[in-house]
């Protein structure tokens, strides 16, 4: 095994960076010593240099189990940029160039090569396997072998056979999201032999979280695009057509905007990922069928314009923004009737633990978005990870705290209703209900099961029935209400809510949501301060660079080097020492040419003073 200063060394010939990211270092050790390992690293943590390293600094050859396609050529193409001989097989190839790798791959001419699972279990390939000398088996996405994680992929259970077939070669798990119990399942799965355990923080500093009530979506979603033209961002929506529907809008608008779902077909669909990875669209609207494993780091901002289905799916989405570092923009659209479209599909699951499953989600993805406190903190409980901080100063609740007021009477009119209902009819009703019993309405359920003639009866006649239920909710949030186990979503006191209910504590509750006063901080978390028009200049040239060789622009460099590069006015070669992302053989083909714009920028304009 290489000792610590060579691997910083590769590190910095090769990828152009000086430090390595948290675990890293670590991760890379643990398996040049043969090791197994586990690596937890949250998205945009850097999980492919812990297998791609490694790669560099032994004999051999690593092979990466990939479950996407474009992530593949994604990868190897930014592999090869960098100087590293790096392949992939898989079908978008034509028997030919299938054949030429293959042979290259017997000659011994490849470091790494990425493959899907289904490929690696066909016939001969584990004859192939051994012949080429594998010293690495690094199964990217590993979330993908458990039902229980959001991206379950049958074909991955099958990986366990290559522990048989290649008894001696250490395996590592790569996943950027996993709770407790999906984490046990991958070990399980894959027949992990006492691995080395890593798991990063799931905090991205850099990110930004606000959620505001929807309202108007599609000029909320314009005026958010519009202070961000330049950007590239994701909008996330629950259905085909309200992608179609919102790309269109953008685009009559001006917008570089495209839609991406199942819907489209296979051509479509690449084709406007190609449109988007290369900076020819800025925008994709989607469904959560795009995004797993796009390695676009220059990702701005991501919209929810509908509630996700869970907080897990909403992590990994969000996390699709600032994968470089650079600050990230990610806004949720709420409104209550989400919540009940949502019910509607969870209420057509026939399988009963599937439903109890999906509506526990959902409730933690209503509670994320209704919470008052740190969206952060939240986000990280979910988790299992605390957070140290009482405001994290980058999401909404933390920058503008919602009022407050005394919510005394308000709770004790709601969990009263609870209590005489439960008491009443030995049996427990759902939200909608008990609402429907405090507005006083006459519906055949209410005169039923005689309701109507309850002391909670119409006692909350002032407040309309959205209001209600966002009082339900906070309720539950606090821990006063919960829902009953079974199959039907029952509310019943707690013994904290039957306390503060007998007590008439006091009881302060958060005021709804408001619309924000359009405006944007000058200074995000992760920001390099740089000269803007030189940076813009910097870009076009990366563009046509990229275009000549056909491939996205952040093959070339990403938008971290540049703003480094418009920062520190690097105008000759020589001075390029030092700027991120800026390997030797990056250095050798594309230091000349950026130093000499640079140059020509300064014949014309002064240079100016960042910290």
């Amino acid at each position: 095994m290489p000792d610590a200063p060579d691997l910083s060394l590769l590190l910095k010939r090769t990828f152009g960076y000086g430090t390595f990211r948290p675990l890293q270092r670590e991760i890379i050790e643990a398996t040049l010593a043969g090791q197994d390992v586990f690596a937890l690293l949250p998205t945009g943590g850097g999980k492919s240099l812990c297998f791609q390293l490694p790669a560099l600094a032994r004999p051999g050859l690593t092979v990466v189990v990939s479950p996407l396609i474009a992530l593949m050529k994604d990868q190897v193409d930014a592999l090869q940029a960098s100087g590293v001989a790096a392949t992939f097989l898989n079908s978008t190839l034509g028997a030919d160039e299938s054949r030429a790798r293959l042979r290259g791959l017997h000659r011994g001419e490849y470091k790494l090569l990425y493959a899907a699972p289904e490929r690696l279990m066909l016939e001969g390939w584990v004859e192939n396997l051994k012949a080429w000398n594998v010293t690495c088996l690094a199964i990217d996405e590993a979330h993908c072998v458990s039902e229980w994680g959001h991206d379950f992929r049958p074909e991955y259970r099958q990986l366990s056979k290559l522990r048989t077939a290649l008894p001696d070669v250490p395996v590592m798990a790569l996943t950027a999201t996993a709770t407790g119990r999906v984490r046990t399942d991958i070990i399980t799965h894959l027949k992990l032999r006492e691995p080395a355990m890593f798991v990063a923080s799931f905090n991205r500093p850099n990110l930004t979280y606000r959620v505001i009530p929807k309202d108007e979506p599609l000029k909320q979603v314009i005026d958010f695009v519009r202070q961000r033209e330049h950007e590239s961002g994701i909008i996330y929506c629950a259905s085909r057509a309200t992608t179609e529907r919102v790309a269109e809008a953008l685009a009559g608008r001006g917008f570089l905007a495209r839609p991406y779902h199942a819907g489209l077909t296979g051509d479509e669909r690449a084709g406007n990922q190609e449109a988007f990875l290369r900076d020819d669209t800025r925008i994709i609207c989607a469904t959560i069928a795009f995004g797993m494993g796009i390695n676009k780091p220059n990702v701005r901002w991501i919209i929810h314009h509908d509630l996700p289905k869970n907080v897990e799916g909403y992590y990994q989405e969000t996390g699709r923004a600032g994968r470089d570092g650079l600050p990230g923009d990610c806004l949720l659209l709420f409104s209550a009737g989400d919540i009940a479209k949502q019910t509607h599909f969870l209420d057509e699951i026939t399988n009963e633990q599937e439903q109890q499953v999906a509506r526990t989600q959902l409730r933690q993805i209503v509670h994320y978005a209704e919470s008052s406190g740190c969206r952060r903190t939240e986000l990280l409980a979910y988790f299992g990870e605390k957070f140290p901080l009482d405001n994290c100063g980058a999401c909404d609740n933390c920058l503008e705290p919602r009022d407050t007021y005394d919510g005394t009477i308000v709770a004790q009119k709601f969990l009263s209703c609870v209590y005489r209902i439960a008491q009443n009819s030995r049996f427990g009703v759902g939200m909608n209900h008990i609402i429907e019993v405090l507005t006083g309405a006459d519906t055949e359920k209410v005169r039923r099961w005689g309701h109507d003639r309850l002391t909670t009866y119409g006692i909350g006649a002032e407040f309309s029935r959205p209001q209600w239920a966002a009082v339900g909710r906070e309720l539950m949030r606090l821990g006063y209400l919960t829902v009953a186990e079974g199959e039907y979503a029952t509310l019943e006191l707690t013994p904290e809510g039957m306390a503060i209910l007998k007590a008439r504590t006091p009881i302060t509750l958060t005021k709804p949501m408001n619309l924000p006063k359009a405006k944007r901080a000058t200074r995000r978390e992760g920001d390099i301060e740089c000269d803007e028009i030189l940076f813009e200049r910097l870009r076009t040239l990366r563009r046509k660079l990229a275009d000549e060789r056909k491939v996205p622009a952040y093959i070339v460099f990403g938008d971290t080097t540049l703003r480094a590069m418009a920062s520190y006015y690097p105008n000759t070669p020589d001075a390029m020492e030092g700027i991120p992302g800026m390997g030797e053989k990056k250095r050798a083909e594309f230091a000349e040419v950026f130093a000499a714009e640079i140059a020509a920028y300064l014949a014309t304009s002064s240079r100016q003073a960042f910290k």
